[in-house]
């Protein structure tokens, strides 16, 4: 059994999916960092997660995950509302961008402390404006403004690398430090 410290539905449903037993203790960290290239950022974010709940539950392995959309030389987190959500969509209408997804597991009664990242590439369709519109009401809690996973959203037209990376968690990585840590997956 791990802690995942966030309350994604997303995250849950591919732990769920690969087997995966645990229970959900979201972190409370503040979302900010002074990295500056989004493989670091992502890294550090889903590091600092799993340590602030470790620190409360240190005979426990717990899994930190952090998401962020790069797209022309800008990092997209989640939109501050809809007039962002429709700036970051505009930004990546039609254009390529880069997904990064960070995964930390800590489980401080062993001593174990991993981190790392993967990246995927997206290229987003070629909306119109009053479609572009319609999707800056839906996704304010996923970086970049939209979903892939959500059959509603047409707005991912290809992806180059994992789905779950896109999705949110890199589970080839979650299931390496697993196995680093000696626990046991299906």
């Amino acid at each position: 059994m791990i802690i995942l410290a966030s309350k994604s539905p997303r995250r849950i449903k591919l732990l769920t999916q690969a087997g995966i037993r645990h229970r959900v203790i979201p972190s409370h960290i503040k979302e900010n960092s002074s990295y500056k290239r989004p493989a670091m950022i992502v890294r550090e974010l889903a590091y600092r997660k799993a340590l602030s709940v470790a620190l409360k539950h240190p005979g426990m392995p717990v899994l930190g995950s952090d998401t962020l959309v790069y797209c022309k030389g800008e990092v997209l987190g989640k939109p501050r509302g809809r007039k962002d959500a429709l700036r970051l969509l505009r930004l990546q209408n039609g254009r390529w961008q880069a997904v990064h997804t960070g995964v930390a597991l800590i489980w401080l009664e062993k001593g174990i402390f991993l981190a790392g990242a993967e990246i995927s590439r997206c290229k987003a369709r070629r909306l119109g404006e009053a479609e572009l519109e319609e999707l800056s009401t839906k996704h304010h809690d996923k970086a970049g403004a939209y979903a892939v996973q959500d059959a509603d959203d047409e707005f991912v037209e290809k992806i180059e690398g994992r789905f779950d990376t896109v999705v949110g968690l890199s589970m080839n990585l979650v299931k390496k430090f697993l196995k680093k840590a000696g626990i046991k997956t299906k």
